[in-house]
């Protein structure tokens, strides 16, 4: 149990001895009463509104209630004050012995520092990445596909059981026109001169696809028409395209357990099943879609088609599943796809290019109609990324025809660069990525200044055991206003990661991380100036072995952070 998850408790205990007072109802929801860092240090160590939350439903006033409150929790040992702040704010003193104790079960707990149960065992299904398999991973997947990874890293940390699934979007005109660049390679292989016109996929990656081809079929469909070869091409090509599409994922440690097909979903009849289902409980009819607005279209006719009964759940207006040829819409497929991969979880995360937002409410509304609510359904949108280099727009790449390849990035820059920085904004605002100030040595690169900070503490633990001084938690007393204050910083790690899982927000963690690193070098400056403040100190071995404790288990917080990104932390720089 972290630090502020005893003093929850202690919250919830105070709150009792005043109920049995008789001074608070018995039946009151403290489900709203939080205890968090006060947003100002110099306020105190912790921080509750239960008597902002309380009192109204108690019949009382918030003060009042503090004042009762206050006196309960100011029997704790551990604590030295409590203060009322504004309107009934509590903020709590605490003795340093008690950020001590956390700073053992840190170095008790290791890489399970932070670790939670809330998610309580219940599975979630993470889809993420699923670039149509038309080439290799370019950066307008990377982000999303780190994103997602460190999701769902982040919920199997805090208890969840966890789905990572690709769906690959292998039925559409996009794959059929993968096909017919792919026939073009082929003839290329077999000695023919091509000219690749305006619509196909001009990359060199297809190359090596063509060739393959020719040696497999000869010039069998060197002249054939299209029908003969149209499927077989697709099928193919397809395969290949997810073997290059999971290599590239695999350079940035990214592994999925599932890869769901959308053409085999359809094939499999699940596409009809779902549309009986919402049928049968009138929530798909056939009727016409209104005519669009805003221009005029002079040879427009209405057109009778299946329509899902999205205004029911917030949408503007009811959606087709299927187009006028019979065909399914994307908003039907992802219906069918969705009523597919929700029935044997308990929860779905999405992350989708920012490109998909105006879809978003009417999936979630579908979703939730298909699950009668009891699946609970978020879609996360991610902004692409500027590629930048030293402040100039980057070239694009000839081997795909149109874009910077995501193994080119990590060639260039290394794994855990590219997914660091990838974290260092919220999902839906736009990015930079300039590959100069990326790999900068300075302390506004928050990539090279989190690693930098783990660098130093392995260093410093280094240098001290061959000098003979070892790591000790005897003499932990012997830490002072300044250690405490960094021990402080690291109890925050349990809290950001739970506050991180129940938003589903991974970039918490490297604002928590950038955050950690800046006090660790604050309090490694010190020394610069005070000699007395440093690490290691031969005269006072007792002491040394205290800061040297306090260092790696500060250490730990960083690993097991930079874990959850997928980050491996750099032991020398």
């Amino acid at each position: 149990m972290t630090l502020f998850e005893k003093f929850a408790v202690h919250v919830d205990h105070a709150l009792d001895a005043l109920v049995a007072k008789g001074s608070l109802p018995a039946d009151l929801d403290r489900s709203n009463v939080t205890l968090e860092p006060p947003r100002d240090t110099t306020h105190g160590d912790l921080a509750t509104n239960a008597a902002m939350v309380l009192a109204k439903p108690a019949g009382t006033n918030p003060r009042a209630l503090a004042e009762i409150l206050a006196v309960e929790l100011a029997k704790l040992d551990a604590v030295s004050g409590v203060e009322i702040a504004g309107p009934g704010f509590l903020n709590l003193r605490l003795h340093p012995s008690a950020w001590i104790d956390e700073l053992r079960a840190i170095g008790q707990s290791g890489e399970n520092y932070g670790r939670s149960h809330i998610g309580d065992g219940k599975a979630v299904n993470v889809e993420y990445v699923s670039a149509n398999p038309t080439g290799p991973m370019h950066m307008g997947h990377c982000r999303g596909a780190v994103v997602g990874d460190a999701l769902a890293s982040l919920l199997e940390y805090s208890g969840f059981k966890v789905i990572r699934e690709y769906y690959i979007n292998d039925a559409g005109g996009q794959v059929d026109t993968l096909a017919r660049s792919v026939h073009l390679r082929y003839r290329e292989a077999l000695g023919q001169d091509i000219e690749i016109p305006e619509g196909l996929y001009p990359g060199d990656y297809l190359i090596p696809v063509g060739q393959r081809l020719a040696k497999e079929f000869g010039d069998q469909f060197l002249d054939a028409p299209e029908s003969e070869w149209l499927v077989l091409f697709r099928k193919s090509a397809v395969a290949d395209m997810m073997e290059m599409i999971k290599a590239d994922l695999a350079l940035l440690g990214i592994h999925h357990d599932l890869f769901s097909s959308e053409a085999e979903l359809h094939d499999a009849g699940k596409a009809d099943a779902a549309e009986a289902e919402l049928r049968a409980r009138g929530l798909i009819y056939d009727g016409e879609l209104e005519k669009p607005k805003g221009k005029e279209i002079e040879d427009w006719e209405p057109v009778t088609l299946p329509l899902f009964r999205s205004t029911q759940f917030g949408d503007d207006q009811d959606r087709p599943i299927k187009k006028s040829n019979g065909s399914w819409t994307y908003f039907g497929a992802d219906l069918a796809y969705h009523y597919q991969k929700s029935r044997n979880v308990d929860a779905m995360v999405d992350i989708w290019g920012a490109d998909h937002a105006g879809t978003v409410k009417r999936i979630k509304a579908a979703v939730n109609a298909l699950t009668e609510g009891k699946v609970q359904f978020d879609v996360k949108l991610v902004q692409m990324v500027r590629l930048l280099r030293g402040g100039e727009p980057v070239k694009m790449s000839k081997r795909s025809g149109s874009f910077v390849t995501l193994s080119e990035m990590v060639e260039e820059v290394g794994k855990d660069v590219v997914r660091f920085t990838m974290l260092t904004r919220k999902s839906d605002a736009q990015m930079d990525f300039d590959f100069a100030k990326v790999v900068e040595a300075s302390k506004d690169n928050p990539v090279f200044y989190v690693q930098y900070a783990h660098a130093r503490i392995q260093s410093t633990l280094r240098k001290a055991q061959a000098e003979g001084m070892e790591s000790d938690a005897t003499y932990l007393n012997l830490l002072g206003n300044e250690e405490i204050a960094l021990i402080r910083e690291a109890a925050n790690f349990p809290r950001i990661v739970e506050a991180a899982a129940k938003a589903s927000e991974p970039h918490r963690i490297a604002f928590y991380l950038s955050d950690l690193a800046a006090a660790f070098h604050a309090y490694w400056n010190l020394g610069n100036d005070q000699p007395d403040k440093r690490f290691i100190l031969a005269q006072n071995p007792a002491l040394t072995g205290a800061r040297l404790f306090m260092a790696a288990n500060i250490g730990q917080v960083i690993r097991n952070g930079l874990r959850l990104m997928g980050v491996e932390a750099a032991n020398s720089m």
